[in-house]
């Protein structure tokens, strides 16, 4: 196959076109991502999250110029906000990274969440593999920033890099429970700010809460802008990843990935049969009997599950 050949030779237009064949017709991608798949595994996936405007975007440039200076290849999946007029990226973080972009080996990727919850593109964890098997060793992922839902990052990254900064209001909620939980290292970015040290004393003193921690996460002060504090957090990284291959979690960490991510595929999958084979004026008299108290809904979701199976068998609607 063509394309594979180019993927894996790196070819920047190959990798860019079946992307977004991923984004607009996952169905026909399937073909070329099922042959990816054994030249995957390789990259370390790195998510950078956190509220919005704290200096996500700059913090990943930072990263990204100083791994290029040691050699690495990199990858950057940036999820925006989707426009509401065309349905795609706003591609903010990809003018923010401009000068990165004429690096050959760094591609960038700004997608679109297109209504998906959790700060990720559901497309996310297929153009992962294909930055994988193009040869990137490093890919970051730099969520959208909507607080506390985008806990999903953890699905597909090895490592989450949560971002924080002083005077967003009550700090104490930007790091309550549920997003906090995610954090493998933390970052106060725009340090020089008054209160960031006190943020940083309220993270550990979270930390300290933890029972029968393996990792303790290191939170590091920076002022990304300035290049400050992004030396620390690269180390950091690579203390964890070593931390993980050492003590057998990252094979743990990638096997619930795996899991997750077939169980949303079947979801997925079950949802686009349901829209296929169920006729509306079916599914209308149905929710007119449960309405009713003629039926119940349990019965009648095991009903339609049947129904779906076998319609599947027939290429047959109901």
């Amino acid at each position: 196959m063509e394309i594979l050949r180019e993927i894996i030779k790196g070819n920047r237009r190959a990798v860019a076109k079946l992307i977004s064949l991923v984004e607009d017709d996952f169905t026909q991608a399937e073909v070329v991502l099922k042959q990816i798949y054994p030249y995957t595994g390789q990259a370390l996936v790195i998510g950078i999250t956190g509220p919005p405007g704290v200096g996500k975007s700059t913090i990943t440039d930072r990263l990204t110029k100083s791994l290029r200076k040691k050699g690495k290849k990199v990858g950057i999946i940036a999820i925006d906000p989707t426009s509401p007029f065309t349905g795609g990226a706003l591609l903010g973080d990809r003018i923010r990274m401009q000068d990165l972009s004429t690096d050959p080996e760094v591609f960038i990727r700004s997608m679109g969440t297109r209504g998906y919850l959790g700060g990720l593109s559901k497309a996310t964890p297929a153009t992962i593999k294909i930055l994988d098997a193009m040869g990137k060793e490093i890919i970051f992922i730099e969520t959208v920033g909507v607080g506390q839902a985008e806990v999903d990052v953890v699905k597909v990254s090895d490592i989450v890099i949560l971002v924080t900064m002083s005077g967003m209001g009550d700090d104490i909620q930007i790091i309550k429970a549920g997003i906090m939980e995610i954090g493998d290292i933390f970052v106060v970015n725009k340090a020089e700010q008054e209160g960031s040290d006190r943020l940083v004393t309220e993270i550990e003193m979270m930390l300290d809460l933890k029972p029968e921690i393996k990792w303790r996460p290191p939170v590091i002060k920076s002022v990304a802008i300035k290049g400050a504090g992004i030396q620390e957090l690269e180390e950091g990284i690579f203390r964890y990843i070593n931390y993980l291959k050492g003590s057998g979690e990252l094979e743990k960490k990638r096997r619930e990935s795996t899991r997750k991510e077939i169980i949303d595929l079947l979801r997925e999958k079950w949802g686009n049969l349901f829209n296929k084979y169920i006729e509306e004026d079916f599914l209308e008299d149905v929710i007119t009997r449960v309405v009713r108290r003629v039926e119940d809904p349990y019965t009648v979701t095991n009903r339609i599950s049947d129904i779906l199976i076998k319609s599947y068998r027939l290429g047959e609607k109901i």
